[in-house]
């Protein structure tokens, strides 16, 4: 017997049509009707809904609208193709047939996580940007052996230059590098007595993780939390409009994500290195904060936003693959 799956919402009498037309046909080609009502899915909604009725059965699909007789052709060769393949007997048809008729561990966690995977993204995301801002707060409150653990944690993520990482619960928010040339405030320099960050006092600005005057820096740099702050909003973003936002073009991507973020870290990089020819090409520069977040922000959302609606398009096959199997198992018990 063939499944046949027909997409239908309530209140349709050209659904109700199809449905008594399947059941006149039934002695005729004997089959199971399996109801799947889009109303229930957004994925289905926007796949089927200017189409409902629509009717399946094997690889064959047919849109409202259609005849009774059309109707009866696609059951036939939906009939005639699963009878060869049974006279054929081939083992991945087999293999199929039995996934096809029991549910298994496997389809009940895929079919969770295809329908919560961006509550567990954002969830991840949150945590992984909440720590680095729980190690300053656990340092004010004096549990500096818990603040230890985030800040080792993080450290092989991220350099944790304090010169290029927030503060909380200071005098101000950072203390960049008097070569950012960020006016009217005090740089790491001055709040340190480091005349030169080589790399002895590179180190030294790695482990230095404030005090009660300066505040306590977080475990990620400013560039890392606009990174991944960013991928945060863009994910509660989508899941308010309802995973409906569609994907950024890959050229809009390059051009406002990864370009950005290039020109001021490479151009940075380069600078600093001691190749003398340069210098007169690419004077020595350090990004400012503002810079460093900004184009990390840039990054993470647009790269979220190019990445969040594939990923939904692919959880969007499985749950409908998976609600379709699980439709057609539970009509025959």
């Amino acid at each position: 017997m063939i499944n046949v799956t027909v997409y239908i919402r309530n209140d349709c009498h050209l659904c109700d049509q199809v449905i008594k037309d399947l059941q006149e046909l039934q002695n005729k080609i004997p089959h199971n009707v399996i109801l799947m009502d889009i109303e229930n899915d957004s994925s289905l909604k926007e796949l089927f809904d200017m189409d409902i009725p629509v009717v399946e059965t094997g690889p064959y699909r047919l849109k409202y609208s259609f005849s009774k007789k059309e109707l009866e052709m696609t059951l036939s060769a939906s009939m005639d193709r699963q009878t060869h393949l049974e006279k054929i007997g081939s083992d991945d048809y087999e293999r199929i047939k039995t996934r096809s008729e029991k549910i298994n561990s496997t389809d009940r966690i895929s079919y969770w996580i295809s329908r919560h995977y961006l509550l567990l993204l954002n969830l991840i995301v949150f945590l992984y940007i909440g720590f680095p801002f729980l190690a300053p707060a656990l340092k004010q409150i004096g549990a500096d052996s818990a603040a230890e653990v985030i800040y080792r944690v993080y450290k092989p993520l991220c350099h944790q230059w304090s010169f290029r990482s927030f503060f909380l619960f200071g005098d101000q928010v950072y203390y960049p590098h008097e070569e950012a040339n960020v006016s009217g405030i005090l740089t790491f320099e001055d709040v340190t007595g480091i005349s030169d960050l080589n790399d002895p006092n590179r180190l030294f600005a790695r482990n230095f993780e404030g005090n009660e005057t300066l505040g306590y820096k977080v475990a990620i740099c400013e560039r890392d939390v606009g990174i991944w702050g960013s991928i945060l909003i863009f994910g509660i973003l989508f899941g308010l409009s309802k995973r409906k936002i569609k994907g950024l073009n890959w050229v809009l991507w390059i051009i406002l994500g990864i370009l950005p973020i290039g020109l001021d870290g490479f151009s940075q990089v380069i600078s600093q290195m001691n190749i003398p020819f340069l210098h007169n090409i690419l004077p020595y520069r350090e990004s400012t904060p503002f810079l460093r977040t900004f184009t990390g922000f840039l990054f993470g959302f647009t790269t979220a936003w190019f990445g969040y609606p594939s990923i939904e398009e692919a959880m969007s096959d499985s749950r409908r693959i998976l609600a379709k199997k699980f439709a057609a198992i539970n009509s025959k018990s």
